[in-house]
């Protein structure tokens, strides 16, 4: 099926374990953009052999990074991905029969998210839709160095079949990674300069637990599901405090 080129584009670091199931699920695009940002692993190596071709450039922030990372690729359509996501088959076959004839510049597309070996298919794990197909002149990621997100004036598409995303290697390394996410998203909420209370505290990790494990159905995903939105909980829970900290520091 003849269809526009197409870029997929990935940043990357020390990412060698999760990178070769990624570049397997796009074999059929037509370039594969890997930007690294300074693995000490085997990324390059691994990307280099799966046909792609690697940038090396430094961290400049989620969203800034993947920007970067658009603006290098050769082709304007863009397929946006992390190194711990593959595409589906069915999501492969719906994107290749609406890139054959775009009626969108932009398009969602569900993301499946695999936690303590479990596929989540309800509360915050799922649909999780996600902006990652776009053609560049009409779309560009935000600025922000975390929560990143496409930023389109145009009608945006959504496609069928699923991202898959396996969450994380292991729970410390979730816990990890959460940990660093809440300190970044404490200091653009400090750098805004508004002020957090009680209230934060205390409702928005109950306002998220009673929105995804109660109302979005949450429980149906078993004990992985429950897990997920407590950590989910405490982040939001971790976020305000660590703001809290820096105000009272300050």
């Amino acid at each position: 099926m003849v269809h526009p080129p197409l870029s997929a584009v990935l940043i990357t670091c020390d990412a060698a374990a999760v990178l070769p199931e990624c570049l397997a699920s796009l074999d059929f695009v037509d370039e594969i953009l890997v930007v690294d940002s300074g693995s000490r692993d085997a990324t390059q190596s691994i990307a280099r052999a799966g046909g792609a071709r690697v940038v090396t450039h430094l961290w400049l922030g989620y969203g800034p990074q993947k920007q970067f990372a658009v603006e290098q690729a050769s082709h304007a359509w863009v397929l946006c991905l992390d190194a711990d996501e593959r595409i589906s088959p069915a999501l492969r076959a719906s994107l290749v029969q609406e890139l054959a004839a775009p009626r969108f510049y932009a398009y969602v597309m569900p993301r499946c998210n695999r936690f303590m070996g479990r596929w989540l298919r309800h509360g915050e794990g799922y649909p999780d839709l996600s902006l990652r197909l776009f053609h560049r002149d009409h779309g560009r990621w935000s600025n922000d160095p975390i929560h990143e997100r496409v930023e389109t004036a145009e009608a945006i598409g959504r496609l069928q079949g699923d991202i898959l995303h396996d969450s994380a290697q292991s729970l410390d390394h979730y816990l990890a990674k959460q940990n660093r996410y809440t300190s970044l998203l404490a200091q653009q909420w400090v750098a805004r300069g508004k002020p957090v209370g009680l209230r934060h505290l205390v409702l928005s990790p109950l306002a998220r637990f009673v929105k995804f494990y109660l109302l979005r159905r949450g429980f149906l995903d078993g004990v992985p599901g429950l897990v997920h939105i407590s950590i989910g909980c405490f982040n939001s829970f971790m976020k305000y405090a660590k703001v809290m900290a820096e105000q009272r520091r300050g």
